[in-house]
């Protein structure tokens, strides 16, 4: 029996135009100092070689709300700045989406014409249901998010205001 809320596809790829640099765009998906102002807030810490650690910090805020310190972590598994970060990722908020074990995320950013950075978002997610909902934002949309596209959409958002700037 198929639930409204069962996600059969396998791979979740998402892409977004933002008018912003290469290296904007990278930075804005590699550094904390970026990432804790768009999306879930979460500061992502990422040691930026193959074998490297990723660990996504839940903010002060999201902590005192019961999540816990480490919302998600995974492992380098291919980095060519500004261009292509490749790693595992792993819901670590709840016990169940945990057990489902790492997924495979990879972020291309490519220049385009005309002042815009293309940026693709591939999330493999083989035997990974719980993950892969969470991720297209399914049951959670009245819970303060939408997944991916939620996110992109802030990221785009954030680097295309005076907020850039700063």
């Amino acid at each position: 029996m198929t639930t409204a809320t069962e996600v059969r596809v396998s791979t979740q790829v998402y892409r977004i135009y933002i008018r912003a640099t290469q290296q904007a765009v990278w930075d804005a998906i590699t550094r904390p100092e970026w990432t804790e102002r768009y999306g879930y807030h979460a500061i992502a810490d990422y040691d930026l070689r193959p074998g490297g650690k990723y660990k996504g910090r839940a903010p002060k805020e999201m902590q005192a709300m019961g999540m816990p310190a480490v919302v998600v972590d995974g492992e380098v598994i291919e980095v060519d700045p500004p261009r292509k970060l490749v790693h595992s990722w792993r819901f670590l908020w709840d016990d169940e989406i945990a057990a489902e074990g790492p997924t495979r995320v990879t972020f291309d950013v490519e220049e385009d014409d005309g002042g815009f950075t293309r940026l693709t978002v591939t999330h493999e997610l083989e035997n990974a249901p719980k993950t892969a909902a969470q991720l297209a934002g399914i049951g959670r949309l009245h819970q303060g998010g939408g997944g991916w596209a939620w996110v992109l959409s802030d990221l785009k958002t954030l680097l295309e205001t005076a907020g850039a700037a700063a």
